[in-house]
């Protein structure tokens, strides 16, 4: 929550936000208590994995500190937790995980290695491993087969991602993504799979963009906390237009209105996987629909029945939300700093969501130089995708900047009009002079230019709207 707290501090708060804190905090019980003045049993026997990972002060006398880089994302750097911190299993949480089943299978039953020894480096010797879920096949199915067999389909695996880095190399698919160089994995390993983790990342540990280590005392949790979890990775883009963090905007009406939390809607059956492959979110049957709990809108209004299958629903209802691009992974970071926007396009997933002549675009973190920190070349085949990505923003509002009418008409605020040369509402649209001269090849096919009324553009010293 802290971090989550400090981002929020760089945004002016307003008196909108600080109701929706408050709402939070009443709604939201964080499943994430840290202790920051343990007071172990100084008397306590460390000759056992329980027994030193329970003694704060010997875990302070014998820790390893760390040598590699903190992990870092589209949030920011990640907040810095001790080494021995991030392995003290103490207060309510670990008593909680002393009653569950997860306890009685013991340490090295999950994490190898020796038990009952004082000796740090037998103790975490031969097959120790640190985080169980990165072998989540092997140590988690005994139990949980069903979602063990279904999760390497999970989203949460970065299969999307994946496939971008891949095909923008020269490739098909996600599933040649191990063929690329070594460097490159080792930096999509030590950046974009800080969030894109395991199990272990949302039912027991603080993501490592969040900090890594226990989170509460080694207890798990079956539904994963919203802050500490989801919007811990989902920072900078869901958990930041849903809580309506940015000045000017307002909370998703789905947490105002209902108070649903992440989980409400992305339930297990999502975020586990199902088991049948797909190369990209959008193209995966599991996830959530609007018209699920909307259904029959084609009719509700004017509106919906002149537009219901031009636009997806965010063209419409959803507010202003976060972008950035062009970053260095894990070098100068985003070089298209963090801005807000709002950008109709032409559908860029024709195939995946048929129907939507236009849809809502996000920039992207693409660039030619993606990976120049790793010693990269440039990609091979950086036009093979373009630089702004379908999207669909949690900030859904009933009524928007294009929904609330007033005396004027629907049209006034979305459609382009020239008023005496000035073309009002064209900052909506997506056009080649909004693209960077890098991104054009790649994302010239999206853009709105040649495919709108040409009425829209014509002169008009009528300037009633």
């Amino acid at each position: 929550m802290k971090k989550y707290l400090k981002g929020m501090s760089k945004n002016r708060l307003n008196k909108g936000l600080i109701l929706m804190l408050t709402i939070l905090s009443l709604s939201i019980t964080s499943c994430y208590e840290y202790d920051p003045d343990p007071l172990p049993d100084p008397n306590a026997k460390v000759a056992s994995c329980e027994g030193c990972h329970t003694n704060y002060a010997h875990l302070q006398a014998v820790y390893t500190p760390d040598t590699g880089a903190p992990a870092g994302g589209c949030g920011g750097e990640a907040p810095h937790y001790e080494p021995y911190d991030r392995v003290y299993m103490g207060g309510s949480g670990f008593a909680d995980y002393k009653k569950t089943a997860h306890y009685s299978v013991g340490c090295v039953g999950c994490h190898n290695g020796v038990d009952k020894t004082s000796d740090k480096k037998l103790a975490h010797s031969g097959s120790f491993v640190a985080q169980p879920s990165t072998i989540y096949e092997d140590k988690c199915g005994s139990c949980h087969q069903t979602i063990v067999n279904k999760f390497k389909t999970s989203i949460h695996n970065g299969t999307g991602q994946k496939r971008k880095v891949a095909i923008r190399s020269g490739f098909s698919s996600s599933q040649d993504f191990s063929q690329l160089p070594e460097h490159k994995i080792e930096g999509y390993n030590k950046n974009c799979k800080t969030c894109h983790g395991t199990c272990g990342n949302c039912h027991v540990v603080r993501p490592l963009i969040g900090g890594g280590g226990l989170a509460q005392g080694h207890m798990f949790k079956k539904t994963p906390d919203m802050i500490n979890v989801c919007v811990t990775c989902h920072v900078s883009r869901g958990g930041h237009a849903y809580l309506g963090v940015a000045a000017g905007t307002q909370p998703d009406v789905h947490l105002t209105k209902m108070g649903y939390k992440c989980v409400d809607c992305h339930d297990g059956a999502e975020l586990h996987g199902d088991g049948v492959p797909v190369e990209q979110r959008y193209a995966y049957s599991k996830l959530p629909k609007c018209k699920t709990c909307h259904p029959n809108q084609e009719s509700t209004n004017q509106y919906h029945s002149q537009h219901y299958d031009d636009f997806n629903c965010q063209v419409c209802h959803s507010q202003n939300y976060n972008n950035c691009g062009s970053c260095h992974i894990h070098g100068q970071g985003a070089r298209v700093p963090s801005y807000m926007g709002f950008k109709i396009a032409r559908n860029p997933l024709p195939g995946l969501k048929p129907g939507f002549d236009f849809t809502l675009v996000r920039r992207t973190l693409a660039a030619p130089d993606n990976w120049a920190v790793y010693q990269q070349p440039d990609y091979t085949n950086f036009n093979a995708l373009p630089t702004y990505n379908y999207t669909s923003p949690h900030n859904i509002l009933k009524f928007t900047n294009r929904t609330t009418v007033g005396t004027g008409s629907c049209s006034s605020k979305c459609h382009i009009r020239n008023e005496s040369g000035t073309l009002v509402n064209k900052e909506l649209y997506l056009f080649n002079s909004d693209l960077l001269q890098w991104e054009q090849g790649a994302t010239s096919g999206i853009t709105c230019d040649g495919h709108l009324p040409a009425s829209w553009f014509a002169k008009s010293t009528n300037s009633k709207k």
